[in-house]
């Protein structure tokens, strides 16, 4: 399946779960006492992309106020979930500098790359903004990172909540029932194909992380710049 038909697919389902109310609220996003936590690879869109992104947010914010939306510092596209949020996970329990060692192994020839956001989709407890890729830079990374991973004796959980095959970047969570639904799903339709522009990936974090990458609560471990 390509991308386009994975998001398609995605997507149409999303939106006939939100027609019959069969979405998925997230009743943790205002949890004080949530502690899910772990470290994660991952890549932001410049600046001005990200203010396309709020240009699409602050129209749907008037419709559905009550939603959750991302701010700038907080959109990001996930490369890898090493060790994927979970309650009382902490960095003392792992030696990062044995993390980074196998990442920059995992990076060895690869380049930067572009990535091209284009149309949004839904899931059935989100929006996100539909990444698509010019080459297989993204996926040979990945299968990089899961190959020397699970030749590590680290502790990680690749691929274990899903197999990651998409560039996407989640900016609405659904935190509530809908209020107005019907105008909800028009807005996001006009911004079904939506450009957001074109961007080059040449930096990647590793962050430590809780499970909406806000930026209060992140913690960047290490920087890597990737090869041109």
């Amino acid at each position: 399946m390509s991308l386009k038909a994975h998001y398609n697919s995605l997507h149409n389902d999303a939106i006939e779960s939100i027609k019959k109310d069969t979405y998925v609220t997230d009743q943790l996003i205002d949890d004080s006492l949530d502690n899910r936590l772990g470290i994660t690879l991952l890549a932001r869109p410049p600046i001005k992309v990200k203010e396309c992104i709020q240009h699409f947010l602050n129209k749907v914010k008037t419709i559905e106020p009550n939603q959750y939306y991302y701010k700038n510092a907080d959109i990001h596209i996930t490369v890898m979930s090493i060790i994927s949020c979970y309650d009382g996970f902490q960095l003392h329990n792992i030696n990062i500098q044995d993390y980074i060692d196998v990442i920059n192994v995992s990076l060895k020839n690869i380049n930067s790359f572009k990535i091209n956001f284009e149309g949004i989709a839904a899931s059935n407890s989100g929006i996100m903004i539909q990444g698509f890729l010019e080459d297989d830079t993204l996926n040979n990374l990945r299968d990089n990172l899961r190959i020397n991973f699970k030749n590590s004796n680290l502790k990680e959980s690749i691929d274990k909540r899903y197999t990651i095959q998409t560039a996407h970047s989640t900016v609405i969570r659904f935190k509530e029932a809908f209020k107005n639904k019907n105008d909800f799903l028009n807005e996001i339709e006009a911004f079904r194909d939506y450009n957001f522009g074109t961007f080059e990936i040449t930096n990647l974090e590793l962050v430590y992380n809780d499970w909406y990458q806000r930026e209060e609560l992140v913690r960047k471990l290490h920087d890597f710049n990737l090869k041109n």
